[in-house]
Formats: C-alpha cells, sequence, structure tokens
C-alpha cells in the first residue's frame, strides 16, 4: 500500500491525526482540508463511521470492507503505474540475474544436420531440378532416406468441395515394398495372387482380421465384400487401411488395383492444417527420377484444384529429406 503510506507521512507532516482504520480517501479528505475545524468535523465523521457496529454480512460487513480497501489500493496503484510487490515474500520468487539465452534451432541439432544446412540458402526459392539435386545431397541420415514434398495450400478443409484428397501413380515408384492384401471372392483371390497381391482371400482373410494380424500396407476389397468389413472399421480405420472408392482400393477389377498400388500408385490428402505430405521417393533414386515422380505429383495435384476457391490455391512449397533440412521451391501449381 504505497499511496497510503505517503498519505501517511504528509498527515505527520501537517499533524493531522488520522484514525487506524481510515482509508485513502479518507486520508486525502483530511490533508485536503483547509481549516481546522473542517479537518476536526471530517475526522469525527471518519471515527463515527469506522466505530459503527460492523453488520455481519453485506456491504457493511467486514470482509467487504477490507476487500473495498484493497481494490481501491489496488486501482490507485495501478493509476500511479506502481509495479512493487506488495507481498513481502516476493521478492524472493522474482527471477534474478540476465534472461538465458536461447541457442538457434539449427545450432541445437547435430553436426550432420548442421552441415547439410549449410548447403542451402534459406533466403533462395529453387526450381525443380536444384531442389531434387539438393535433396539427394543433403541427407545427414546414414541409412536410404525418402524424399517428401510438402505443399501448403490456400484450401480450408472443412469444407467438403475444398477437401483435397487423389491418388497418383508415380512413374518410379516410392522405394518402398508394398505389402497389398486383397478381400474378394475366391476367384478374383487366385488372380490378385498371380497379379503379385501377398495376401489374398475370403473367410480366411476374415480370420487373420479377428485375430487382428495386420501385415499389410494396402488393403483392396470388391464393392460386394465392403459390407463385411464394417465390423472391422475400428481396427482399419484409424491405421488408414480401410479400403475407400476415392483411393482406389474398393474396385471390381482387383487385378488392376494390385498392380497399381504394387507399382507405386500412392494417395495424398489435406490435412487440417491444409497442408500435404508425400514421400515421392528414396535418395538412391536420383536427381532425374525424383523430378519426374514430383512433376507427376504436381500435374495430380493441380487438376485436384477445387473450383469454388478464390484465393491463392498453392501458398507454398518445400522439399527435404526424411531427416534433412528444408528447401525452399518454386510453386509447381498455378
Amino acid at each position: 500500500m504505497a499511496k497510503k503510506a505517503e498519505l501517511l507521512e504528509e498527515a505527520a507532516k501537517l499533524k493531522i491525526e488520522v484514525p487506524a482504520k481510515a482509508t485513502i480517501a479518507d486520508i486525502e479528505a483530511l490533508i485536503a482540508g483547509a481549516k481546522p475545524e473542517k479537518r476536526e468535523k471530517v475526522e469525527k465523521e471518519i471515527v463515527a463511521e469506522r466505530d459503527a457496529e460492523v453488520a455481519k454480512a453485506g456491504k457493511r460487513s467486514e470482509k467487504a470492507l477490507k476487500e473495498s480497501e484493497e481494490k481501491a489500493d489496488k486501482e490507485a496503484r495501478k493509476e500511479a503505474g506502481d509495479t512493487t510487490p506488495q507481498d513481502a515474500d516476493a521478492a524472493d520468487h522474482h527471477k534474478k540475474g540476465p534472461a538465458p539465452k536461447i541457442r538457434p534451432l539449427v545450432e541445437r541439432r547435430g553436426k550432420k544436420f548442421q552441415a547439410a544446412a549449410k548447403l542451402v540458402d534459406r533466403s533462395k526459392v529453387y526450381t525443380l531440378s536444384e531442389a531434387m539435386e539438393l535433396a539427394a545431397t543433403t541427407n545427414p541420415s546414414k541409412f536410404d532416406a525418402s524424399v517428401e514434398v510438402h505443399v501448403r495450400l490456400g484450401v480450408d478443409p472443412r469444407q467438403a468441395d475444398q477437401n483435397v484428397r487423389a491418388t497418383v501413380s508415380l512413374p518410379h515408384g516410392t522405394g518402398k515394398i508394398i505389402r497389398v492384401a486383397v478381400f474378394a471372392p475366391e476367384a478374383d483371390a487366385a488372380a490378385a495372387k498371380k497379379a503379385g497381391a501377398d495376401i489374398a482371400g475370403d473367410e480366411e482373410f476374415v480370420k487373420q482380421l479377428e485375430k487382428e494380424d495386420l501385415n499389410f500396407d494396402v488393403l483392396i476389397a470388391t464393392p460386394a465384400y465392403m459390407p463385411k468389413l464394417g465390423k472391422y472399421a475400428r481396427l482399419l480405420g484409424p491405421r488408414g487401411l480401410m479400403p475407400n472408392p476415392k483411393s482406389g482400393t474398393v474396385a471390381t477389377d482387383v487385378v488392376k488395383a494390385v498392380t497399381e498400388a504394387k507399382a507405386g500408385k500412392v494417395e495424398y490428402r489435406v490435412d487440417k492444417q491444409a497442408t500435404i505430405h508425400l514421400s515421392i521417393g528414396k535418395v538412391s533414386f536420383g536427381a532425374k527420377k525424383l523430378e519426374e515422380n514430383a512433376a507427376a505429383f504436381f500435374a495430380s495435384l493441380q487438376s485436384q484444384k477445387p473450383s469454388s476457391l478464390k484465393s491463392v490455391y498453392v501458398k507454398s512449397t518445400a522439399v527435404a529429406t526424411t531427416m534433412g533440412p528444408g528447401i525452399k521451391l518454386e510453386n509447381q501449381v498455378n
């Protein structure tokens, strides 16, 4: 209560007797009184008011009067810009010394990442061919890392007509071994096996699902067999394995679907942050193959532009390896 202390000091200099329960406003009134008789009158009024019986509850209760006084003091300190701690122990908890220095994110990464990051000019926007060549040389990991494309769109994923989702067949595949399962009648299952399916069947496949044995990456089903998968939706859905017509995994021609899945047909979709993330191959592919895969993806993305979109379709594009630095890429989609 800094202001009250100052007023009490001033009142002491003027030789004004201040009642113990006087508020800030009362002290100011005493000091402002020009004539002794006026001061005496004010003092009598204060004493009479303070000596009055305090109510058990309501505005005249002891608690309410105390809260009112604290509120008035707080407002007075706020107007005066006084930020000194009111609690005696508050100073002990106050942070002392200079603020801690936080190193940039790059400096907190490993030596290999820092060496790779130095090869990337963060102020430059690279062409597609330059970005793919740079991505192939900025892989800090020992393994054959994936090369990923990240595209931030100007769509609203909450709108059904702007929820971008499609599939694309990459010319050189993704470099990953895709395990394909087919849930179809025995005749179609046999044909799917010849086409390269790892798992194909009818009743045996259902028994496998009941055991929650999901040793496959893509599940293809015929339209007639989709109702049978309804009871396993909670098992397959969260893992992204539930067949969907938009992704081409619900098909009458299972042989074609298996061939496309094995050849490198991948699905991409916009997430809640309006961004698409897609792996377009491995570092070992080389810049030429990566560029061709990326061109196929961007052509597919261009064809998925919503007709109702009035703003910019693609805001920014970046390329990076699994553990490598990001590389800004020129927008390949209008």
